[in-house]
């Protein structure tokens, strides 16, 4: 969502690089491009007017001009202010002293409601706690049986007393089937009877801010006095997401703000103003369709990827998530005990890989990773999954032992997975690189360099660098590599490399290292050799 204005805002950083000292002069340039990138990205004018009012401030201030690297210092004074505007710190969830913990979820009907309260009720399950969804969106046609099935999903019970709207008719101006108060009211009695420690509540919504709506919410929130009242936006409306949150504000008083559809291609303006302007934090969001795609809101990670910075931090915490730790110990027994590693321990490698989601994703959390944007969106995420038939198609001795893999079995293999002979060499490779590197660590070395890969990284499949083309490009600058430009020295370099392929060698005196068993005066008889047409007169110096 944030890369057009992550790219604007990297390459307004580019232009301060190389300089000792900015003037009042550069600091306004990079002012100016900072306000034209946040608008462009449909930031609301009155948050973009105190964010550069803010960086102009301090940048003119002594700490950038006595600074070692000032260009440094403004992405770093651009960067705290970021975070301020994004809601400065992390704001966790408030639990009940006594449970259950009651959260009400409100919003505009199509902001993921429904869709987000199964992933909030996941991620609270797997902290330990027992949810339970409540169905109190008797309007919208099907609501009801929506949370059904993503409670269902999510392997939490569900409180749906009444079946709401199941015709698909309009029922806004119509009598409404059951009370959304009363079912509210006894979701939580319900929670509290069962011994739920969290009650999470679906309120239905409008197309448009109107007074039922407004109306229904406030009596809910009587009704229930939540701990929590969470307003759900979608960060793919625009300017239009500051006046909901501002009218919600004024009718129903939210407490924290979650922000659904992240990972859409809007400008994010949703994002860097509804914080600032309701003063109220950004706690969780919403960045992909399935409940796992769920996280906590960190400004300060936020801003680190807005700038290029990456997000490590949350990069980790998922891999703790998806990967077994069991299996990850007997991973480093095995390298720790020098046993090799075979394309069975591939496989499960790049099987733990697919829990962490999406990989452009993950490897756009890394630093830096803006720049190979094109590289990353070229991506191929099916091809894990090819590489998981390829393995799965050979025998458990081929797995263990790559090297009887001869080309009849190279063919079944690639029959077998309905790939071709050249994906399944091409797969080997890789697994050769992969082994070489997990033989180096477990002698205590460190990563060797893997040939196609940049900066020394194994290569990835599917990623640009590690394919077929770069490798022959390499092997060709390899040849070409020691061979002079003029065509005398040329000639000359290549009459002893066909002398040293015939046993010879270039001319050296005897007793010398490279000349043993030779004199000055041993030639060789070039027109006794059966050689093709044109190289008796290179080897007999141009005779």
């Amino acid at each position: 969502m944030f890369n057009s204005l992550s790219d604007r805002l990297t390459a307004t950083f580019k232009n301060l690089r190389g300089k000792g000292r900015l003037s009042e002069a550069d600091i306004d340039a990079t002012v100016r491009e900072i306000r034209r990138a946040l608008l462009d990205a449909d930031v609301a004018v009155p948050v973009v007017r105190e964010f550069t009012a803010a960086v102009r401030e301090r940048a003119l201030s002594a700490e950038v001009s006595g600074a070692l690297n000032p260009a440094q210092q403004v992405v770093q004074i651009v960067n705290a202010e970021l975070v301020e505007i994004l809601g400065g710190q992390t704001r966790e969830l408030q639990l009940a002293k006594v449970p259950p913990t009651v959260i009400m979820l409100a919003g505009l009907q199509g902001a993921g409601k429904t869709t987000l309260a199964g992933k909030l009720a996941l991620a609270l399950k797997e902290q330990g706690h027992t949810p339970l969804l409540v169905a109190a969106d008797l309007q919208r046609p099907n609501a009801v049986t929506q949370l059904s099935v993503v409670a269902e999903r999510a392997g939490v019970p569900a409180f749906a007393p009444h079946p709401g709207n199941v015709h698909g008719t309009d029922s806004e101006s119509g009598p409404l089937i059951g009370d959304p108060v009363a079912v509210a009211r006894d979701g939580v009695a319900e929670a509290r009877a069962k011994q739920h420690d969290v009650v999470i509540v679906d309120t239905a919504g409008r197309l448009g801010i109107d007074e039922v709506l407004m109306r229904q919410a406030a009596d809910i929130r009587t009704a229930i006095d939540p701990d929590e009242v969470l307003f759900v936006i979608d960060a793919m409306i625009g300017q239009d997401a500051v006046n909901t949150a501002q009218a919600f504000l004024e009718g129903v008083d939210f407490t924290g703000v979650v922000l659904s559809k992240l990972d859409g291609d809007a400008r994010g303006g949703a994002a860097l103003s509804v914080a600032k302007v309701t003063g109220r934090p950004i706690m969780f969001a919403s960045v992909g369709e399935k409940l796992t795609d769920f996280e906590v809101f960190h400004p300060d990670r936020m801003a680190s990827r807005i700038l290029d910075m990456g997000d490590v931090l949350t990069l980790i915490e998922q891999a703790e998530r998806a990967f077994d730790a069991e299996q990850a110990e007997r991973m480093a027994e095995k390298v720790a005990s020098g046993q090799d590693f075979t394309l069975a321990d591939f496989m499960v490698q790049m099987q733990q890989m697919k829990k962490l989601g999406s990989m452009k994703k993950m490897l756009g959390m890394l630093p830096g990773m803006g720049q190979m944007r094109d590289q990353l969106e070229n991506f191929d995420e099916r091809e894990v999954d090819r590489i998981q038939a390829v393995i799965q198609s050979m025998t458990p001795a081929e797995r263990d032992n790559p090297k009887i893999i001869n080309g009849s079995r190279r063919a079944r293999i690639a029959r077998g997975s309905g790939q071709t002979t050249t994906a399944v060499n091409q797969l080997l490779e890789r697994f050769e690189a992969a082994q070489k590197m997990m033989r180096q660590m477990s002698k205590g070395g460190g990563m060797p360099a893997v040939p196609g890969a940049p900066g020394g990284m194994p290569g990835l499949p599917g990623m640009p660098g590690g394919g077929k083309k770069s490798r022959g490009k390499q092997q060709a600058q390899r040849k070409v590599k020691g061979k002079s430009g003029n065509p005398a020295k040329r000639a000359q370099q290549e009459r002893e490399a066909m002398q040293r392929a015939l046993g010879g060698g270039p001319k050296a005196p005897a007793g010398s290292a490279f000349g043993v068993g030779k004199t000055a005066d041993d030639e060789i008889d070039v027109e006794s050799l059966d050689l093709p047409g044109g190289l008796d007169k290179l080897l007999g110096g141009g005779r």
